[in-house]
């Protein structure tokens, strides 16, 4: 089981790396708008699944159009959240430069993307939640920065919450960092108030494609994963070696992506219920 080490990384000093703050941690205030009609958010939660990202890309859209058909029609529509891993992938934002590559993009390892999301490159893989909220920004807040430091929040809360790691953001830049290791990215785009893209938090992936690339265009900075931290922990600690082997990916993975749904729901004042979809529109391989 990994509730043992969790609760034993509970106990880290506030000296410790895993402890420094970039900037004095706040919880984020929410107000919800007085004429909201409904709290409710469908949840396609898929992720122990590994989904190709043109599939989840197309769905996303899909469901922003159908949203807007909506509250054209009724004026309204419930929010939508989607959870899963995708299969080792490159994506840029509108505006992202070819600097921060570093290969040929006609040889790229994995594909590469140009999406209509914000930020610059980064990389997406198995091991990685990825979240993507589709809401409904009339009916939080019609304030894109606060939708970001929301997105940070439940990252936040959720490393707080689950691992007892100590994370904060960074005066001018978008994302959550534990010391210097950036954690989570998060890149959004917003049409007519409806959001789509959103954010990644690195659970248990494979680090080593970051290498590949300038990760958000900020060279000289780290990234990191929670599991990563969590052997930090345990090799400065000194921890029993056969605590270690309780660190199963899976489990790692389950753990955290139903915190991160609990604390999105908090966050954004949201009741959230699961909903089920035909698996055989994707290409779908097990965690």
């Amino acid at each position: 089981m990994i509730l043992a080490p969790i609760l034993c990384f509970g106990g880290i000093p506030t000296s410790t790396a895993l402890n420094h703050q970039r900037k004095s941690y706040q919880p984020l205030s929410y107000n919800r708008v007085s004429n909201q009609k409904s709290e409710a958010c469908e949840c396609f939660d898929l992720h122990k699944e590994i989904v190709p990202y043109r599939k989840a890309w197309s769905w996303q859209k899909q469901i922003v159009k159908e949203k807007k058909e909506l509250i054209q029609r009724n004026g309204d529509c419930p929010d939508t959240l989607i959870v899963l891993q995708h299969h080792p992938v490159y994506t840029m934002g509108t505006g992202s430069s070819e600097e921060y590559l570093n290969f040929d993009i006609k040889e790229a390892p994995f594909d590469v993307y140009r999406t209509e999301r914000g930020g610059e490159v980064t990389y997406h893989g198995p091991g990685q939640l990825i979240m993507y909220p589709i809401i409904n920004l009339r009916n939080h807040k019609m304030d894109l920065h606060w939708y970001l430091r929301a997105l940070e929040e439940v990252v936040i809360r959720v490393l707080s919450s689950t691992f007892s790691i100590k994370a904060s953001r960074v005066e001018g830049l978008t994302g959550v960092w534990v010391g210097d290791q950036k954690l989570a990215a998060m890149g959004i785009r917003v049409s007519q108030w409806i959001t789509y893209h959103g954010l990644a938090l690195n659970v248990t992936t494979d680090l080593t494609p970051f290498n590949w690339i300038v990760p958000c265009g900020l060279r000289n900075h780290k990234v990191g994963s929670i599991k990563g931290l969590l052997e930090e922990f345990w090799l400065s600690n000194r921890c029993d070696e056969a605590d270690m082997h309780h660190l199963d990916d899976c489990e790692l993975i389950d753990i955290s992506h139903k915190s991160l749904i609990k604390e999105f729901s908090e966050v954004f004042q949201l009741e959230v219920h699961q909903k089920t979809m035909q698996m055989s529109d994707f290409r779908i391989e097990n965690c």
